[in-house]
């Protein structure tokens, strides 16, 4: 039998929204603004086009929405170089907008988180411009690490850095001088080493909280503090986010004693009474239960948990995780290890499968093994699928915190066919650095059958959409039991309903046929099939949810290949 999914999950519950650790087992919904909703119709997404669509993330079922950056910027990135960190860019509104979104997010129940980008601004930001024009000797330049070069006329980059967008690292100005950026040229790194840089930060993080915001995502939260003196790498050829060896630019001790600083920002709020007295008796959003979730792309799980430690973040996201194909034995052994790390801290996992730097993973699902992240070819587009809704539920399953990418819901695949001429993605045009394809998991998602840009909005969508992107539209699942929308309304609710998921440290591992993962957790039961053939298990309890269609019969049950079932013996 196949399990039928509701049409509709209820919204969150208001007892658990008003916790002060909501955030230990919550499911945040990433949403990418210039592809989420087009409300003025000029074919960009925008914050009132989010704020319109607030009802079906409710509706949905996730606990809180995690916005990128719509902040003043040139879009040289996307929003992640950053002019003014107390404006909002035109293209997707104005603070006023802001405002209206997070209040009506907290009036339906939902928390925002807001990214923050601290390892590099804007070269259009004042400091910059100021440093800049102001030449060699002025004190701007030691907010960024401005250095003269190599070579008889320092005609040469002061290290060997490259930047991960591909290219070098530094970037020489008119008047002789280099200036380091780990990502493009347009985005100059900040040097944490100067107190005026922690200074604007902590006050960027109190404009944001007394605007009502309940957390931030912390972008390169390993890169801020570099190794003293800028040493030279040497011969590396290493130059992804994720990888397995010590970079003097990446995940250096020194980033720890910001975060503690920011977080005594964070507990200040905490802290505060609500407006009818103690937290407990005031607006939930008003009090408490701020976090912050790190963007740490380390070599171990390990040293990922650093910067979850009591006095410092509260998530970072698991990417070893996002990274583990889908294999039995690689999975468990990341849930293993992921569990084992953050249990020393107190920090719950944070478990993630698709963001706007990565090829969906109902593309990476679709691809043979050992292809990585960046992925550019469609690969086999039903098995992608069928994996990625397994995959689903195997996340949602799991202890701690889950992220949900827009469009994932939807089982929506990268756009591995944009044309050349309209990718915008900067490390495209800056030779290998990751790729530069992530264009393809930026598409904006479709809503409805028709219309030039599937509901979108009314003006067509500043990337183009597939044709028959219609079909995979939130109008078309709807009501759908098989649909992958309603299967994701259906397992959020079913999280949220079964006291057994969510928050926790553990997994009680079940033996289980070679290809699949079994585990309880309390009167909860997950197995998951990652291998192409069917199975056949115990039929643990009483049927939640599937991915695919199963049979049971006299206690047993067969489970099809790349299917993940729940099971309550509630």
């Amino acid at each position: 039998m196949s399990q039928q999914h509701s049409a509709l999950a209820p919204a969150p519950n208001p007892a658990k929204a008003k916790r002060g650790d909501w955030w230990r087992d919550a499911v945040i919904y990433q949403v990418y603004p210039r592809s989420f909703a087009d409300s003025n119709g000029d074919g960009m997404g925008d914050l009132e086009g989010v704020r319109s669509r607030l009802p079906y993330l409710r509706d949905l079922g996730v606990d809180a929405v995690w916005l990128s950056p719509f902040y003043a910027s040139p879009q040289a990135d996307a929003g992640y170089d950053v002019a003014d960190y107390r404006a909002v860019d035109p293209m997707f509104g104005n603070l006023l907008d802001a405002d209206a979104l997070i209040r009506d997010a907290h009036e339906l129940g939902l928390r925002i988180i807001v990214d923050l980008v601290p390892n590099h601004s804007s070269d259009q930001h004042e400091w910059f411009k100021r440093a800049v024009a102001e030449g060699p000797g002025s004190p701007l330049r030691d907010r960024y690490h401005f250095r003269p070069g190599k070579g008889a006329d320092g005609e040469l980059p002061p290290n060997d850095w490259e930047s991960i967008f591909g290219g070098p690292a530094w970037t020489r100005v008119a008047d002789g001088e280099w200036y380091l950026h780990l990502f493009a040229p347009e985005q100059p790194d900040f040097n944490w080493e100067h107190p005026a840089v922690g200074d604007e930060f902590r006050s960027i993080l109190r404009f944001w909280l007394d605007m009502g915001v309940d957390g931030f995502r912390i972008d390169v939260a390993h890169g801020l503090v570099k190794a003293e003196g800028l040493p030279d790498l040497g011969s590396h050829d290493q130059l992804k986010l994720l990888g397995n060896d010590v970079m003097p630019f990446f995940d250096q001790d020194g980033v720890h004693d910001v975060y503690r600083q920011w977080r005594t920002v964070l507990d200040e709020y905490a802290e505060r009474k609500g407006p009818e007295g103690p937290s407990s008796e005031g607006r939930w959003w008003e009090t408490g239960g701020r976090i912050f979730v790190a963007e740490a792309w380390t070599p171990t799980v390990e040293r990922t948990a650093n910067y979850v430690r009591p006095d410092e973040l509260h998530q970072a996201f698991n990417f070893q995780y996002l990274s583990t194909e889908w294999e039995a034995e690689e999975l468990r052994k990341v849930v293993d290890r992921t569990l084992e790390a953050m249990r020393p801290v107190g920090a719950p996992a944070t478990w993630v499968l698709s963001n706007h730097d990565v090829t969906r993973h109902a593309t990476r699902f679709a691809n043979p093994p050992g292809l990585g992240t960046q992925i550019r070819t469609a690969g086999d587009r039903e098995l992608g699928l069928r994996r990625a809704r397994a995959a689903t539920l195997l996340m949602l399953a799991l202890p701690g915190s889950a992220y949900v990418y827009q469009g994932e819901e939807l089982g929506l695949p990268d756009v591995v066919d944009l044309p050349d001429e309209v990718r915008q993605d900067p490390a495209y045009f800056r030779g290998e650095g990751q790729d530069g394809f992530r264009d393809g998991c930026r598409v904006p998602i479709p809503w409805t059958r028709e219309g030039s840009s599937y509901g979108f909005g009314a003006g067509g969508s500043w990337l183009p959409q597939p044709a028959g992107w219609g079909e995979l539209s939130v109008e078309a699942q709807t009501g759908d039991p098989e649909s992958t929308l309603e299967l994701y309304r259906a397992a959020l609710a079913a999280r949220r309903e079964q006291p057994d998921l969510g928050a926790g440290e553990t997994v009680e591992w079940l033996k289980a046929p070679e290809g699949v993962l079994a585990f309880r957790r309390g009167e909860f039961v997950c197995v998951a099939n990652t291998g192409g053939e069917s199975v056949t298990t115990p039929a643990y309890g009483r049927l939640l949810l599937a991915s695919g269609e199963i049979s049971e019969t006299d206690g047993e049950a067969k489970v099809p290949g790349d299917t993940t079932v729940w099971w309550t013996t509630a």
